[in-house]
């Protein structure tokens, strides 16, 4: 998942302000209707750098916290254009994935593991 979210983060985090507008407008859908281009570059960042965090395993939680949460509001912005199911179905399954990954933590192979982890 790190790998394929680098990619699809990575054309988002360069098309500059524009882009970050367009992308944080999703934000309507919540209620926040101030910032776009701040929301839009943290969700385009969130992707991108999120991705090489999970790749490592750092931050494992926070990062899966960070994308679910991107993933929720795309999945507000699906609903509310009436998309189908096959236009929002890689949301829905990259929500899912990761929600699981925020349930099962980073595991003994990761920079947190190796780290950070509570010592009983």
């Amino acid at each position: 998942m790190g790998i394929v979210f680098f990619f699809h983060g990575l054309p988002k985090l360069a098309g500059g302000v524009e882009t970050w507008r367009e992308l944080g407008s999703a934000m309507t859908f919540m209620g926040v209707n101030f910032a776009p281009v701040f929301w839009g570059f943290m969700a385009a960042f969130a992707e991108t750098a999120g991705a090489i965090f999970l790749i490592l395993g750092l931050f494992h939680r926070f990062v899966a916290f960070m994308l679910a949460f991107t993933m929720t509001v795309a999945m507000l912005m699906h609903f509310d254009a009436a998309d189908t199911y096959f236009v929002y179905s890689h949301t829905l399954k990259a929500l899912i994935v990761f929600i699981a990954l925020l349930i099962s933590g980073p595991g003994i192979y990761s920079l947190d593991h190796k780290y950070f982890r509570k010592i009983a």
